[in-house]
């Protein structure tokens, strides 16, 4: 019963709020209590859109750059957890058609199954790895230019 209790108290508040407002008329409507509330429902609606709806679109565009720069030779892993490389590139019918193991047993899968491409990622990373070396490298020619 504890739990109902603020429920009722706010519930009282609000009617009490909304009964002095009818009485005030169109002024109390208007007044800094409306545009306070019109100020909380943008502010939530902003938060909705910058912590849910933003993120997931550049995630849906990530996901659809991912699937169109498949090539033959790519190292990827499906949802599934299957890792295989590229052999068959199929635009029309959206397919890929991999190669798994030492077997070489080959399967075909919609593009849509594409969970990472491994060749993409490991090229990144390297990318990565040589700005940082070279950014090491210049911080190191001032430094020394700067001691001479």
């Amino acid at each position: 019963m504890n739990f109902i209790t603020p429920i009722m108290n706010l519930a009282d508040a609000t009617q009490a709020a909304t009964g002095a407002a009818s009485q005030g008329g169109a002024a109390g409507c208007l007044g800094s209590g409306g545009f306070g509330m019109l100020a909380i429902y943008v502010l939530i609606f902003a938060a909705l859109y910058f912590f849910m709806i933003r993120p997931n679109s550049k995630k849906k565009k990530a996901e659809e750059e991912l699937k169109k720069n498949i090539n033959i030779g790519d190292d990827i892993t499906t949802i599934g957890g299957i890792t295989g490389k590229v052999v068959a590139v199929k635009d029309e019918d959206e397919e890929i058609v991999l190669e798994t193991g030492s077997d070489r047993v080959k399967l075909r899968f919609k593009k849509w199954c594409v969970y990472s491409n491994n060749t993409a990622i490991a090229a990144q990373e390297e990318e990565k790895k040589r700005l940082a070396e070279e950014k090491a490298k210049a911080k190191a020619e001032k430094k020394a230019k700067k001691n001479q």
